[in-house]
């Protein structure tokens, strides 16, 4: 029996450049990479030195703080560049694919038949533990922590977010053996959410509690899902894995490989025909996006507009991203704009602005934040779009001043920096909200451990 989440505080952007639901396979790209910076919180120790061959599936680096947490190569090919910045800080590995595949062999399992602690090393060796991560903190889950429960948001709500129904279509074997195999790592339950009239592969699953989410974005946050679920407490640790990294998990337990491929969305009004494309895990954006992207005054994103990095056309793919926007750069000026009424805008006030008489329309937004940086202004606008029982404003502030009582007392261990995507989105005063809970939350795990 599924159990319903409905959610009213939320805004919906809607951008044109949605994906239509056809899938190209792109051909095997000739440089990959894996960026340390993905995995936040990690400091890699190398392994893989420039000129190492590697198969698909062998390690490059692991965690310094913990040996067992590998981080794989997404190909087989030879390293050619480990890219570094100040202090000799790893920036990213990059690999020279071979034309044919090879994939080092971690052996069939059957997940039903092994322990927690088999199922955990079967992860660590295969380089698959990164694709769990953990709240609080919002990072790679830390293994001799046990989580109360797992979470699997099967609802994507972001601007022009893949459709999880679509690119999961025929992988249920492997879903169903992720889900029995992670839920063996918590005395607790797993927790999947889908859409509440989707015809999702992840409502049939056996095993895990199923929920069914409606509303406005952010409902398809995990940590929308966590709050009104199983809400953490101080001491508490939950996990979190995204759906297609399941399928990854799953191909690994059927098959001993490690299969990074993924079926990507390519959106947004710079794309001459958004779609589907499947490609592997740390792929060069150019070779993606091949004949298909105008790149005329384009900015770039891997991941959703709201909460995504943006990359150049000679970059790569994040490591946990499953699509890439293209939407026009802003960087036109527009005289008085503060000062008349906007037809063309997303707006959640009414002042001067129009979005709310025509919800259904789609927009063409670029990336001009229509004002510069200053104070905060209180305007009681975080709210209504903020679903969480927290006091945005007020968290904000005690990470900005980083009082460690009041990042705790206010909610601290319960968010991610994306769950402030939203509230960055409507700020009349600009201020970065997810690179503010980024800093805090690491001064929190710092700190409090």
């Amino acid at each position: 029996m599924s159990k319903d989440i409905r959610i009213k505080k939320g805004l919906d952007i809607k951008l044109v450049g949605e994906a239509e639901k056809t899938t190209t396979n792109v051909s095997l790209s000739s440089v990959y990479a894996v960026k340390p910076e993905d995995f936040h919180g990690i400091t890699p120790k190398l392994i893989a030195k420039e000129g190492t061959a590697v198969k698909a599936g062998e390690a490059l680096f692991h965690s310094k703080s913990d040996e067992r947490i590998l981080f794989p190569s997404p190909v087989s090919g030879k390293v050619t560049e480990v890219i570094r910045g100040a202090r000799r800080k790893v920036l990213a590995v990059k690999i020279a694919a071979d034309t044919k595949q090879t994939y080092a062999d971690f052996g069939k399992k059957d997940a039903a038949k092994l322990s927690g602690d088999e199922v955990k090393n079967h992860l660590f060796a295969s380089g698959c533990w990164p694709f769990i991560k953990q709240r609080p903190y919002d990072v790679v889950a830390n293994p001799n922590q046990a989580p109360k429960a797992i979470f699997v948001s099967g609802y994507a709500s972001a601007p022009l977010a893949a459709d999880l129904d679509y690119t999961l279509s025929g992988k249920e074997a492997e879903l169903q053996t992720a889900v029995t195999a992670i839920a063996k790592l918590t005395a607790g339950k797993v927790h999947v959410s889908v859409g509440k009239n989707s015809n999702s592969p992840l409502s049939n699953l056996t095993g895990v509690e199923l929920h069914k989410v409606s509303g406005p974005h952010p409902s398809g946050n995990v940590s929308t899902q966590i709050a009104k679920i199983d809400p953490i407490n101080k001491g508490e640790v939950v996990w979190t894995v995204t759906p297609q990294d399941l399928v990854i998990i799953g191909e690994l337990f059927l098959t001993g490989k490690f299969n990074a491929e993924r079926t990507i969305a390519l959106t947004g009004s710079k794309f001459e025909k958004p779609q589907y494309v499947t490609a592997i895990a740390g792929a060069t954006i150019s070779d993606i996006t091949a004949g298909n992207l105008n790149n005329d005054n384009t900015r770039i994103i891997s991941g959703n507009v709201l909460s995504g990095k943006q990359v150049k056309e000679d970059g790569f793919i994040g490591y946990y991203d499953n699509q890439i926007t293209a939407i026009p750069e802003g960087d036109d000026y527009e005289f008085f704009g503060w000062n008349k009424p906007v037809f063309n805008k997303i707006s959640a006030s009414r002042a001067l602005t129009f979005s709310w008489l025509n919800p259904k329309k789609k927009y063409d937004l670029n990336t001009n934040t229509n004002g510069e940086h200053r104070a905060f202004v209180v305007t009681g606008s975080y709210e209504d779009v903020f679903p969480l029982d927290i006091y945005p404003m007020q968290l904000l502030k005690a990470f900005m001043y980083k009082d460690l009582d009041e990042m705790e007392a206010l909610g601290g261990y319960e968010i991610a920096p994306e769950d402030f995507a939203l509230t960055e989105f409507i700020c009349v005063s600009k201020q970065p909200h997810q690179k503010i809970i980024r800093e805090g939350l690491d001064l929190m795990r710092e700190e409090l451990g």
